[in-house]
């Protein structure tokens, strides 16, 4: 009986400090709202086509460097196009105004965040302005299901272009 008890309990602590791991986990890697704390910043908007899981809280960065977090995400239903916030540290005030927004992804399977590449204006982006050159995010399972089915299809045709293509003189002649 006593190894009994002694087995519930050593499990039901183990259990126990399973969920206060989870807890801990969760509270560290969940996005509660970006703030710079008293740190003067501006904010400035991007419309992408997509963003695949871009999420609040997610770097903003230039050339590496983090300059910023995605403030905020809505949808535009007049244009069909997501309205990204960019809240920037007020320190990186000199960034082009014509610059332009991708979203990229951190790594193969990484969470997605937005980089900045620096135009050549002599102007630079203030609080509320907008980004109008942006690339939207890549989503990998688009570009498996393309992957795919153009291997189905080009495949078994792709031997007879190319030995076609080889034998006729003008489609040479046009490639010189």
């Amino acid at each position: 009986m006593q190894k009994s008890r002694t087995l519930n309990l050593g499990t039901g602590l183990f259990v126990l400090l399973g969920f206060a791991a989870l807890f801990f986990l969760t509270t560290q890697t969940t996005s509660r709202g970006i703030s710079f704390g008293n740190a003067p910043h501006f904010d400035v908007t991007a419309r992408f086509d997509n963003i695949g899981d871009l999420k609040v809280g997610a770097p903003v960065s230039i050339s590496g460097v983090a300059v910023g977090r995605v403030n905020k995400i809505e949808y535009d239903s007049k244009v069909y196009k997501a309205v990204v916030s960019l809240r920037l540290d007020a320190k990186y005030n000199q960034i082009p105004s014509d610059s332009d927004a991708s979203i990229f992804t951190q790594g193969l399977l990484g969470g997605k965040f937005v980089g900045l590449s620096p135009g050549g204006a002599e102007t630079f982006l203030k609080d509320k302005d907008q980004i109008d050159q942006t690339q939207s995010a890549i989503v990998l399972e688009n570009l498996i299901g393309q992957f795919v089915a153009n291997f189905a299809k080009g495949s078994p045709n792709a031997s007879s272009v190319d030995s076609t293509t080889a034998h006729t003189p003008h489609v040479m002649e046009k490639t010189k």
